[in-house]
């Protein structure tokens, strides 16, 4: 469920050996890329072998309930025609969809799979589509197509339906944030409270091996990476604190992931209301958030598709949301910070 290489990494340190501090680390590869989990199990009963195996649990029943690339995973069935018994992931991940759906005004579409697909985005190789068929697929597709909850017991794509349409479901915007609070909430609940979570996108709280909060660096903006690069941190220009305080940090972004054709570059961010890649100036969108990482997953991605002068207004307008932009302009690059968002030189 892979969505781009987020512009952070994690600033790392060397683990302590102080009574009050005994960190592990769990580390492997997940939903296209790869995870870290670093905890302080000081003062926690629960063995580390055991953590590690809850931790690789939580992500196995991630995969195979709501990833698009494993073909036997819940989703994938359901969208391939077939009856499933939802399991609780899948319904909460549903509801969450669903809420932000509403909240978005359409802005934010996880029943837009079929506009992913047709511009190469999604699960499956894509053609550049004409305008009509793009107005075919919005019409057949969309969560406006769908019921607000899912029904119990078990069901099909047909029986989310209340009007008759093609449509599909792809999670890829939130799912790495709510995998996060997943692992984080079984974290608490064995008594961990120095933690960091990063699986693309991030949840922390407390601090690191060293004792102090946890930060984390940030890309750009002033000096732009290669278009298409891959490479996250390797132009670091600022570092964010957590401040001990828990929080997730997400990071979402256009460019490096794009294709061109006939000159025209076509970002991987859809406007689900138009059918089309957005066209604005915003390059990326990192949100910090105290509650839910699945919440700043949102957010990030919402900001890529409502454009920099929304975007702020956004954040601005969001209680406890702190946020940074990067924007294109002619001859360069500059960011944009709420006023909470604060970045220091130190390493």
């Amino acid at each position: 469920m892979k969505k781009l290489l987020p512009f952070i990494i994690i600033v790392l340190a060397v683990m302590s050996c102080q009574p009050s501090r005994k960190y592990i680390r769990i580390d492997g590869y997940a939903q296209g890329g790869t995870y870290t989990v670093k905890i302080n199990i000081a003062g926690v009963d629960v063995p580390a072998e055991e953590i590690r195996d809850s931790v690789e649990s939580i992500l196995t029943r991630i995969d195979t309930t709501l990833s698009g690339y494993n073909k036997g995973s819940q989703l994938s069935k359901l969208n391939g025609g077939e009856t499933i018994v939802p399991n609780s992931i899948f319904r909460d991940m549903y509801a969450l969809a669903y809420d932000w759906f509403l909240q978005s005004k359409g802005a934010l579409d996880f029943a837009a799979g079929p506009l992913f697909d047709a511009w190469g985005f999604g699960f499956r190789e894509g053609r550049m589509p004409d305008d009509a068929t793009v107005a075919a697929i919005r019409e057949q597709c969309g969560m406006k197509l769908l019921a607000g909850r899912i029904p119990d017991g078990p069901v099909t794509m047909g029986g989310l339906s209340i009007s008759p349409g093609t449509t599909s479901l792809n999670f890829n915007a939130i799912a790495q944030g709510y995998t996060c609070d997943l692992i984080a909430s079984y974290l608490y609940s064995i008594g961990v409270k120095d933690m960091l979570v990063d699986i693309g996108e991030i949840w922390c709280d407390g601090v690191n091996p060293s004792g102090v909060p946890w930060s984390v660096g940030i890309d750009m903006p002033y000096d732009r990476p290669t278009d298409g690069s891959d490479t996250a941190g390797d132009k670091l220009q600022g570092i964010w604190s957590s401040e001990g305080r828990p929080c997730a940090i997400v990071t979402s972004g256009n460019y490096r992931k794009y294709y061109v054709k006939d000159g025209k570059k076509y970002a991987h961010t859809i406007d689900p209301r138009t059918g089309y890649p957005v066209e604005h100036q915003l390059l990326s969108a990192t949100i910090v958030s105290p509650s839910r990482t699945a919440d700043a997953d949102a957010l990030a991605t919402l900001c890529m598709v409502i454009g920099p002068e929304k975007a702020k207004e956004l954040i601005l307008s969001s209680e406890g949301i702190e946020g940074y932009l990067v924007c294109e302009t002619d001859g360069g690059m500059e960011g944009w910070s709420s006023p909470g968002f604060a970045l220091t030189d130190e390493r």
